[in-house]
């Protein structure tokens, strides 16, 4: 994922990178190599299509890896030094072809040179640490070179299906040791394609003449292969039914004399006179093949057409499904991360190239494309003596403003000034969803915060580059009452209460009136904030509550039991009073 190491003997170097499924954050400041992974997640693997959160820091010696801000793991360098100097560069998702690794680290300390297959974002450098850690954006624009990588506006893509999308005229390149041939061999995979014509697969033997090739061509699938003298040339024929854009199935295998191909099962087979072992010590390329490839067999076949489509689920000897992103060494106008669905009306196309411009000029405009969809151009210069043409060069048209914006699916409240809404993409977005807007209505006016006890509209906006749409309609909520009415109380006598209250602390808009109940009944209505009961009876119990009212309705308080108050005794006896001896006397 990221790698930089200092010049010349490349005593230093920090990077990160994916091992076997795991992170790695690997760090060298001369002479101690340290590899980090954390420690405290089970030893569980992370390539598993989801989104991941990384932090790699270095502080001196010691260097710290944390993963979703959970698992962790730490080491220090033994060396005693501390500091890594200049660097050649750095390199973000992979290293050059042509860039040379001298170093030989040995076990999780070394570095793993397959280019990362995914997505990176909020790639985020830390500049300098202290009281204020100071983190910045990585600047995207300012890199010195880029290869075979997507533009930041152009996000991840949303996979469907899994498989590798091929965009045409360019090819997956799998390491020389997945496949190298023999006697018996079978390759079995699933595709989809629009084209008529494209080539499949192809690997040869460097030193010699032998040589697998699969490919389609005008409704024929040919399964070619040469070993020692023996040629065996099969064409199975299915029509136009597998450039419908829906997906096929391939098979194709050696048994000794046995050459056999299958497409959706029909199959072919040919048995030559005698078996033999297939050689092959080439890379195995899908898909198209790198023009510096030079073999007969390619001058034989109409390989102009490089495939444009999705494969998956590729085999090799009825093993299980390899990932094409672990055993390819080079991917040239490939994505790796999933099939997109199909977007195009044509089917089952023949020429995969369409002029755009012919002429002196030096620059055009093509004005018939499809929002936000990958094209590929290249340049053909002609003159007197002939015609050469030129790299072909990947590039995305625009976005547009989203389209059938839905409102939200959910709207939950959580309290009386805030809900919980859930919501759907919208189907139609010809770009990335740089954020969503969401907006409340009350009697068509928006608002910045919610009330208690209110009724409103919500709806739904979706932005990306190009501009905002909204939902057409808006779905409608109300919020819960959540106003805080104080009970009343109150000052006793003997045959009445002298009641008062206290407005509410937040009330839900402008209190309009008071009802006081006793005992259930309405003993007040109106805005004074005390009243008195009389012709109660004494020292008697009373249930008291309060409602305020607003427009929107009433809330009540808790209810309270008041006693009113007592009479002093209105006639007492003298005392009876017995002498009991010439110290004391009994009163009663």
């Amino acid at each position: 994922m990221l790698f930089a190491v200092s010049p010349g003997e490349q005593e230093e170097y920090v990077a990160l990178q994916i091992h076997n499924g795991r992170p790695y954050f690997l760090f060298d400041p001369q002479a101690s190599a340290v590899a980090l992974s954390p420690r405290n997640d089970g030893g569980r693997r992370y390539n598993d299509n989801q989104w991941h959160h990384l932090i790699a820091t270095r502080k001196q010696a010691v260097g710290t890896i944390i993963v979703d801000n959970q698992y962790s793991g730490s080491a220090s360098a033994t060396s005693g030094s501390t500091i890594i100097g200049q660097n050649t560069g750095v390199f973000i998702g992979g290293i050059p072809e042509n860039f040379t690794i001298l170093r030989q680290d040995a076990g999780p300390a070394k570095l793993v040179q397959q280019g990362f297959a995914g997505c990176l974002r909020d790639v985020m450098v830390q500049k300098s640490s202290g009281a204020t850690d100071a983190w910045e954006p990585l600047d995207w624009d300012s890199a010195l070179e880029k290869h075979e990588t997507y533009e930041s506006w152009e996000g991840c893509p949303a996979v469907s299906e899994d498989g590798a999308y091929f965009l045409g005229h360019g090819f997956l390149k799998v390491k020389p040791e997945i496949f190298t041939g023999g006697d018996y061999f079978e390759i079995s995979f699933e595709f989809k394609t629009d084209q008529l014509n494209a080539l499949l697969l192809f690997a040869y033997d460097i030193d010699g003449k032998d040589f697998v090739l699969a490919e389609l061509q005008g409704g024929v699938l040919f399964w070619v292969l040469r070993w020692g003298e023996q040629t065996a040339e099969l064409s199975v024929w299915v029509g136009l039914s597998y450039c419908d854009g829906g997906w096929n199935t391939a098979n194709v295998l050696k048994r000794g004399p046995l050459a056999s191909a299958g497409l959706n099962d029909i199959y072919e087979q040919d048995r030559k006179s005698m078996g033999g072992s297939l050689t092959v010590s080439s890379p195995l390329y899908l898909g198209g093949v790198p023009p510096e490839v030079k073999h007969p067999a390619l001058n034989k076949h109409s390989l102009l057409h490089g495939f444009g489509g999705c494969i998956r689920d590729v085999r090799f000897a009825r093993g299980p499904v390899v990932s094409l992103a672990a055993v390819s060494s080079s991917a040239v106008r490939v994505n790796l991360d999933g099939c997109l669905s199909a977007d195009t009306s044509v089917n089952c196309r023949g020429n995969d190239s369409i002029l755009v411009y012919t002429g002196r000029d030096r620059s055009a405009e093509d004005l018939t494309l499809q929002p936000f969809t990958e094209y590929l151009y290249r340049v053909m210069a002609s003159g007197e003596g002939g015609w050469t043409a030129g790299p072909w060069q990947r590039g995305r048209s625009g976005e547009t403003v989203p389209q059938s914006v839905l409102p939200p699916s959910r709207v939950g409240s959580v309290n009386g000034s805030s809900v919980e809404v859930s919501w759907e993409e919208p189907a139609e977005v010809r770009g990335v969803i740089e954020k969503y807007v969401l907006k409340a209505y009350s009697r068509d006016r928006t608002l910045s915060g919610l009330a208690p006890f209110s009724s409103y509209g919500i709806t739904l906006t979706a932005c990306t580059q190009a501009g905002c749409g909204e939902s057409p309609f808006a779905i409608g909520f109300s919020t819960p009452q959540e106003e805080e009415v104080p009970s009343p109380a109150a000052i006793s006598y003997p045959n009445s209460l002298s009641v008062r209250w206290d407005p509410p602390p937040k009330p839900n808009g402008v209190i309009t009136q008071y009802i006081l109940y006793k005992d259930t009944t309405v003993v007040y209505q109106g805005n004074m904030t005390s009243f008195n009961i009389t012709g109660v009876g004494v020292f008697t119990p009373h249930k008291l509550m309060l409602s305020a009212c607003t427009e929107a309705g009433c809330t009540n308080s808790s209810q309270v039991t008041l006693f009113t108050g007592q009479l002093p005794p209105t006639h007492v006896e003298p005392p009876v009073l017995t002498v009991l001896d010439a110290r004391s006397i009994h009163i009663q």
